[in-house]
């Protein structure tokens, strides 16, 4: 059984820094983590891919032959890619046994709430290989700032969930910068729990841009509330408690808290509405570290190389200067050794 994240979203969310972020997180907790880039237009990865789109179809080939656009050449990427299903198959096989899967999508939102093919490889790559996959799909916080564009917000996270078929986790990204774009209307929990909507009416009729559409508007939002579905977790990806707190909740999503555990439905029905303490609190000397190796540039980065009941120890490689540290705790004593 693999365990793995889709990550999606509207292009500027964060998604490529939501992935590198995560899966160092992810490495410092113990976790092997692949990351496959599913975006043939992404060139710039800040981080080592283990499987890259682009070694089978480049977006900028697309738009030579057979000279299509950006947002056709995307669709027809993604088809391709249906299509050569066993070239991917083929590419995770090595990191099926023992590693969690991060598969970084490109951010056109068609591919995801009214587009068959993302959906159709990836039902079969989870039910070729047993995948537990938990859709993340990241929404830029500031789109609060502004009703007409939460409400969109709201009926594109709507329309994913329904599409994709997935167990699903909405995620407001850059919540540190939220307060750059003034002062909310509501507090925050208002957004995050998708409260009584019609208390956004008011402050949709003050907006002459949204007068025309007012009538649409007050509909999406009564579809909405009558699903009921869509509500928000936030995270800000360099804040070790925020990004813990995510992994927990994708952790129950996708089954992960379960894997290994031999109970009963009632213990297993505990778990999942209680609150989980991980085994990497007892270390929390690595999470001061985490702030500093989102911030850094991608040649500085961490190495767990070894885990045991009572040793933890880490390498933190700094390329650039080429030297390393070496973190160690035993029994709660940490000491720092520089090479």
């Amino acid at each position: 059984m693999v365990f793995g994240q889709v990550v999606i979203g509207p292009p500027g969310s964060g998604k490529t820094t939501y992935c590198n972020g995560m899966s160092q997180y992810l490495s410092l907790i113990g976790r092997k983590v692949a990351i496959v880039n599913l975006d043939p237009a992404n060139d710039a990865l800040p981080y080592d891919c283990a499987v890259n789109i682009e070694e089978l179809i480049k977006l900028e080939d697309v738009m030579v032959e057979p000279s299509l656009g950006p947002n056709g050449g995307l669709l027809y990427c993604m088809e391709y890619l249906e299509k050569n299903i066993d070239w991917l198959e083929a590419k995770l096989k090595p990191f099926l046994k023992d590693h969690y899967i991060l598969f970084d999508f490109p951010g056109q939102v068609e591919l995801f709430f009214n587009h068959e093919s993302t959906k159709k490889f990836l039902t079969k790559l989870t039910k070729s290989f047993d995948l537990r996959l938990t859709a993340v799909q990241l929404i830029d916080s500031h789109l609060c700032a502004d009703p007409g564009n939460y409400v969109s917000a709201l009926f594109l996270s709507l329309s994913t969930m329904l599409h994709m078929e997935l167990p699903h986790v909405n995620v407001l990204s850059k919540i540190d910068l939220l307060g750059s774009y003034g002062k909310l209307a509501f507090n925050l929990d208002f957004y995050t729990d998708v409260q009584d909507l019609s208390y956004l009416e008011r402050s949709l009729n003050q907006d002459p841009r949204s007068a025309k559409y007012r009538k649409l508007t007050k509909e999406l939002c009564s579809v909405i509330e009558d699903y009921g579905l869509v509500n928000f977790t936030t995270l800000d990806i360099q804040d070790k408690e925020s990004v813990g707190n995510l992994v927990k909740l994708v952790d129950k999503t996708n089954g992960y808290i379960f894997s290994g555990i031999d109970a009963s439905v009632v213990e297993y029905s505990k778990i999942a509405v209680g609150q989980t303490d991980w085994d990497y609190n007892r270390y929390p000397f690595i999470f001061s570290y985490f702030l500093t190796i989102v911030s850094l540039d991608s040649s500085v980065f961490f190495r767990v190389m070894s885990t045991t009941k009572d040793v933890v120890s880490l390498t933190i490689v700094f390329h650039g200067c080429g030297c390393a540290r070496e973190v160690h705790e035993r029994r709660g004593n940490t000491r720092l050794r520089k090479k």
